[in-house]
């Protein structure tokens, strides 16, 4: 996702994969969460409550038609539940499905419902209520995700069993079902999803004070094992210093999303230490490939090879190098940097070959993404005859005129989403990106029924767009995250794009 998210069958995606807003957007941290900072077993305190610093806060709780990682972050596996979900490692796992199974031609898919859960509000949930969230996604174009449902011709039920029939293969469904398009909520329910939550997770949203925290309860009532910490407070501080100083002050439990440089700072008095996981997060600088000189691949291929990325991770103090739009926990990975390597001597003589050795170019950001890269980014691009000119505006601005209008020339935003390489499959996404054969190949991995042969159409459709320059990875960020020393079960994967907070604990050594 930017934060939020292929080809012409899904091209009301565009809008649904919408970036985050900081250098730290969304997680895909769901199933079994990861052991904290310490392996010194604790007393867990049933009665605990946990506060999780934020960055990004919500507009709304509206999951359906609300785009947005802030709410994927805090919502599924949370709140909002799917049959199948996803482990910290990407895996898919039943859910709300007790099991499932994929027909050898891949056109049937059927899931066992699990008997004996009720959403928060003490309704149960039904076979017909899996049939009807399925189809309200898949009917509706305004919720997000709704067009990762497109191959589904048939939901049905009977008994516990839910039936998907498709009219093609689509070697994604399973992990799209564990995101929004498979998230199931109650038929008829007649809250107002703007500000109110009906789930069926181990937690129950409880409060919402804007511009400060949002709260979720344990849910009692919960099918599984029930969350160990009775609330969750989630305080939304934009500045990090600020979030820092609250952590110090004793009060934060977790940090995300703040510069790994100051874990000096954070772990000075012994009350925290600071886990670093990997993420699929991608320092995306976006090139506008319809207009001049932008337009020529020689221009693009030379701003690669000015960026010294080594010393943007190094500069960041976490991440790996990614020259492709694939990272490494994806599937389809392949290390790609031998296709512009940094080489200022090449950028300039690239520059040259194209007449545009004194160029200006606008880098359009995000005012809430901070220095750091755009100040490499100025130097690296001077060293090769580019003025680079930095533009920074708010993140609502920043959708309409490049995410929306594709009104910008350069612009840098971290897309924080897994599995994400549909975008390069969509010609009208704010990319500007169009190559028949990257989409005619993505659509080749979707059909496949086969695992190895739909990651080797993506590792080969990433290749090219890497090679046709269509953009530049700057880096692949890293999940940095600062946990008290008192709390375990903390996710440390991905925790940009979901944080599923199913076994966080807070206790005594």
């Amino acid at each position: 996702m930017i934060r939020r998210s292929p080809l012409s069958r899904r091209a009301s995606l565009a809008a649904a994969a919408v970036l985050a807003a900081g250098a730290l957007l969304l997680t895909a941290c769901a199933g079994n969460a990861e052991p904290g900072p310490t392996s010194t077993e604790v007393t867990a305190d049933p009665s605990a409550s946990v506060a999780i610093r934020l960055v990004l806060e919500p507009g709304n709780l509206d999951v359906r038609e609300t785009a947005g990682a802030a709410l994927d972050q805090i919502l599924i596996d949370n709140i909002y539940q799917g049959l199948v979900s996803r482990t910290a490692e990407q895996e898919i796992v039943p859910a709300l499905a007790t099991d499932y199974e994929v027909s050898p031609d891949g056109l049937t898919y059927t899931f066992t419902l699990r008997e004996g859960v009720t959403f928060h509000d003490g309704q149960e949930l039904t076979p017909q209520d899996v049939v009807w969230s399925l189809t309200q996604v898949k009917q509706n174009p305004a919720y997000r995700d709704s067009a990762r449902l497109a191959n589904v011709q048939a939901i049905a039920a009977e008994g516990q069993t839910i039936t998907l029939t498709l009219s093609a293969p689509d070697s994604t469904l399973l992990w799209s079902l564990t995101g929004r398009a498979g998230l199931i909520l109650k038929e008829g329910d007649t809250i107002d999803r703007k500000t109110d939550a009906n789930g069926t997770g181990p937690f129950v949203f409880s409060d919402w004070k804007q511009g400060d925290s949002i709260t979720f309860e344990r849910n009692e009532d919960y099918w599984g094992e029930k969350a160990q910490v009775a609330e969750v407070v989630f305080s939304y501080i934009p500045n990090t210093q600020a979030a820092i100083n609250g952590a110090l002050a004793g009060e934060l439990d977790v940090l995300t999303g703040f510069d790994a440089n100051l874990t000096d700072q954070l772990e000075a008095n012994g009350d925290f230490a600071v886990v670093v996981g990997p993420s699929t997060d991608k320092g995306t600088l976006a090139m506008n490939s319809t207009r001049p000189p932008l337009d020529d691949v020689r221009v693009r291929q030379a701003i690669r090879q000015a960026i010294d990325k080594d010393a943007i991770v190094e500069a960041l103090g976490a991440g790996r190098t990614q020259f492709g739009p694939i990272p490494s926990l994806d599937p389809g990975y392949e290390d790609l940097s031998d296709v512009a390597p940094f080489d200022p001597d090449a950028a300039k003589a690239l520059l040259a070959e194209a007449g545009e050795e004194d160029l200006d170019l606008t880098l359009t950001i995000p005012a809430s993404y901070g220095t750091t890269v755009t100040q490499i980014l100025v130097s690296n691009l001077n060293d090769v005859g580019i003025s680079l000119n930095v533009t920074t505006v708010e993140f609502g601005a920043w959708l309409n005129d490049v995410y929306i209008n594709q009104d910008y020339e350069l612009s840098f935003v971290l897309h924080t989403e897994a599995r994400d390489f549909e975008n390069w499959a969509n010609p009208d996404y704010y990319f500007t990106y169009d190559n028949p054969e990257v989409q005619r190949l993505y659509a080749e991995s979707v059909a496949s029924t086969d695992e190895a042969e739909a990651e080797a159409l993506l590792a080969e459709a990433a290749r090219i767009v890497s090679e046709d320059m269509a953009a530049d990875w700057l880096y692949n960020g890293a999940s940095v995250v600062g946990v008290g020393t008192h709390i375990t079960g903390m996710p440390s994967t991905n925790v940009n794009e979901r944080l599923n907070l199913a076994e966080l604990v807070e206790g005594s050594q």
